[in-house]
């Protein structure tokens, strides 16, 4: 399976060109002859599929109400990501942006976000348990995702379902597991490219029992990679290591995951200047050598289904986590330093009730309690930009603890109103306390507020109703309205500027509504929906580094996926969005105008993703050709400075030498395109992570 990404922008010269591609590539499909439509049958992937995110329990994509998107166990594999976001990008709607390193920030249906909004408005989960807490999410959550060796990832675009409250705003990515096989199995591959990068995984599983007895199986997986990074002075270590244990008999089934991940980084600050991504003197070097990253993370979660009868199940699912960061806050004046952490441990607990009629009722509740700290400590004498007392001083900025807890009853229910209708509907109650205990002096120290112990607390109801028909046996739509919410995240109530009021900061809310379908079209698989969103009590940082907490954006769009079978063993894939995210307020500083109507910063109209794949020698080799767009964006709030996009190309080549051994290989960025990962604007300045260079990586997997 093969996706393409693409949201529309019609200025600019990239903008039409992805439109006239999409255009394009509809017509070519549908041309293709009807001799095909066999091969599309076996292919038809987008209604073949079984998610298990929205409700926890298989669901074919077919009958899913609402969308969303999943990149299969083998593609992962194919890609061989060296990040996440190398995989997650063919799926429409996401653009994620990488930074140095495992660093990174994430767009699902949104722009790229930064700072809390960024670490908030999404929600990662790894077999549908959040990896972080609620309100202590991390902006580069994605390094602590275990992808190398997965069983799949699944992305729902906009809020969650009733299933899912903070964090689940823009949309949420659930990596899964790769279950024990069968019988067993076991694979180790090692590759290696340019800049000393070098990345080793492994899995090794085995299932005992099985047949009328209860069976036992355990998969271990690991992966180390080494990247000595293309710019000065950077690079990247990063170990991960997973064990699961499945337990099946006729009534009960338990599924128990340990993931640890640890992170060394050496950090490479953004080149400044006009264009500085295309200045061959400046795009490879790295003002700030001294940056780092080094976090870690553990954590562990047990599933346990039990039949209680023929059609009512419990399921429970008990988990615990500890985090741990220190890194260099290289991008501020002063480059004070942080160190953040917390443990938390939860409950996921729900009734499923299959009635008479093809109805289903899941009664459920969540509680999680965590133990938080932070501390930004400034070492460095103090800047002279910013002035006082805007400015950034020597010392203390912030030492607090908070502890956290979070109780969420809920209902997800689908009710069959015919037998090709299917309606469902939602209500997820959620209540935040935060209890917040400062341990540096109460006051004002330069521009950052540090406020006396404290108690907030938080209330918020998320309906979700949908409608899905099928039409006939190729075309089925939907309707979707969500309401999406999360509470503050702790450092946008206790990590405060001069002249903000402590608590002014409320919960965000974001209404959604989606219409889309899915089927088949001739020989192609499709999926396309519209969507408008509403946010309210946006909060975010401008551009003199002051928190805004009312902001408010609309967003609109439409995405579009599909696949399809050519002649001569070729298939192509795409999947794209054309999309607006714009500001619906006025903020006016000395700095910076932000209007009522202007485009959010960092939100491309188009991207796009295509890939033209090729099956040789009987399906033991398989090439594919990759074009991924990102549309120009606007790179500040004001809508002043631009970014012109980019179009990189890419090659992947897997071939099964044996039935033991594969080899593998790719290029990236096959005509050395310079472009920029991301670009920004801040301080006055143009600012940019240049893109890596061309780069060739080789490799082999044996298998037995």
């Amino acid at each position: 399976m093969t996706v393409f990404g693409c949201v529309c922008r019609p200025r600019g010269k990239a903008g039409s060109s992805a439109i006239f591609a999409t255009w394009a590539l509809g017509a070519a499909l549908t041309a293709a002859p009807a001799a095909l439509a066999q091969e599309a049958e076996e292919k038809a992937w987008l209604l073949d599929e079984i998610t298990v995110t929205t409700t926890g329990l298989g669901t074919p994509r077919a009958t899913h109400i609402g969308n969303i998107s999943k990149i299969p166990e083998a593609e992962v594999e194919f890609v061989k990501p060296v990040q996440p976001s190398e995989v997650l990008n063919r799926v429409p709607g996401v653009g994620i942006q990488q930074g140095s390193g495992a660093e990174h920030l994430t767009a699902i249906r949104s722009p790229v976000l930064t700072g809390g909004a960024g670490a908030g408005s999404f929600l990662y989960l790894e077999d549908g348990v959040p990896m972080r807490a609620a309100g202590f999410a991390n902006v580069n959550a994605l390094m602590e995702a275990m992808d190398e060796v997965s069983g799949g990832i699944e992305v729902v675009r906009g809020p969650g379902g009733a299933r899912y409250g903070s964090n689940a705003e823009h949309g949420l990515i659930n990596f899964l597991s790769r279950p024990p096989a069968p019988d067993e199995d076991g694979e180790l591959t090692a590759w290696g490219g340019p800049h000393d990068l070098f990345e080793v995984t492994g899995t090794a599983s085995k299932t005992l029992g099985g047949a009328d007895a209860a069976s036992h199986g355990f998969r271990g997986s690991f992966s180390v990679l080494n990247d000595g990074g293309f710019r000065a002075d950077s690079g990247l270590e990063q170990q991960k290591a997973r064990l699961r244990y499945d337990y099946d008999a006729p009534d009960t089934r338990i599924e128990a995951t340990l993931t640890a991940v640890n992170t060394n980084q050496e950090t490479a600050g953004y080149v400044v200047g006009p264009d500085a991504y295309k200045n061959p003197a400046l795009y490879k070097t790295n003002p700030n050598p001294e940056a780092y990253r080094d976090a870690w993370a553990l954590r562990t979660a047990v599933r346990v289904e039990r039949d209680l009868d023929d059609d009512l199940m419990l399921v429970l699912t008990p988990y615990a986590r500890s985090n741990r960061m220190n890194f260099l806050m290289h991008f501020l004046p002063g480059q004070p330093v942080e160190e953040n952490a917390h443990w938390s441990g939860g409950l996921l607990s729900s009734l499923v009730a299959r009635l008479d009629g093809g109805h289903s009722l899941i009664f459920g509740l969540d509680t999680e309690y965590t133990d938080g700290s932070l501390s930004e400590i400034q070492y460095n004498a103090a800047p002279p930009f910013p002035a006082p007392p805007n400015n950034s001083p020597q010392g203390v900025h912030y030492d607090y603890t908070v502890k956290a807890l979070v109780l969420a009853p809920y209902l997800h229910s689908e009710w069959q109103l015919t037998p090709k209708t299917l309606f469902s509907a939602g209500l997820r109650f959620e209540y935040t306390r935060y209890d917040y205990e400062n341990h540096a002096p109460n006051g004002i120290f330069g521009r950052y507020l540090r406020i006396p112990s404290r108690v907030d607390e938080f209330s918020d109801v998320t309906p979700k109703v949908g409608l899905l028909h099928e039409f006939n046996e190729n075309i089925t739509g939907y309707v979707n309205l969500a309401r999406g919410a999360r509470a503050p995240q702790t450092t946008d109530l206790y990590r405060l500027q001069r002249l903000q009021v402590p608590g002014e900061a409320k919960s965000e809310e974001l209404d959604s509504i989606e219409v889309g379908a899915r089927g088949r079209w001739a020989n192609i698989s499709y999926e396309t929906n519209l969507f408008y969103m509403e946010k309210r009590n946006y909060y975010f940082r401008d551009a003199n580094g002051f928190n805004v907490s009312n902001g408010k954006t609309n967003h609109a769009g439409v995405e579009l996926e599909l696949a399809a079978p050519l002649p001569f063993g070729l298939d192509i894939a795409a999947a794209g969005t054309y999309a607006r995210h714009t500001y619906a307020f006025t903020n006016i500083t000395a700095t910076e105008i932000i209007l009522d109507g202007n485009d959010v910063d960092t939100a491309p109209r188009t991207l796009a993703n295509v890939r033209l794949g090729y099956d040789f020698d009987g399906g033991d080799g398989r090439a594919e050709f990759e074009w991924v767009h990102v549309g120009d964006y606007w790179m500040d709030a004001s809508n002043t400075a631009e970014y012109d996009g980019h179009d990189i190309f890419n090659l992947r080549l897997d071939y099964n030498v044996t039935e033991n051994l594969a080899l593998f290989g790719k290029l990236t960025n096959i005509f050395d395109t310079r472009y920029a990962d991301r670009a920004d604007f801040a301080f006055g300045n143009e600012r940019y992570f240049p893109g890596e260079d061309r780069g060739l990586i080789l490799g082999a997997t044996l298998r037995y």
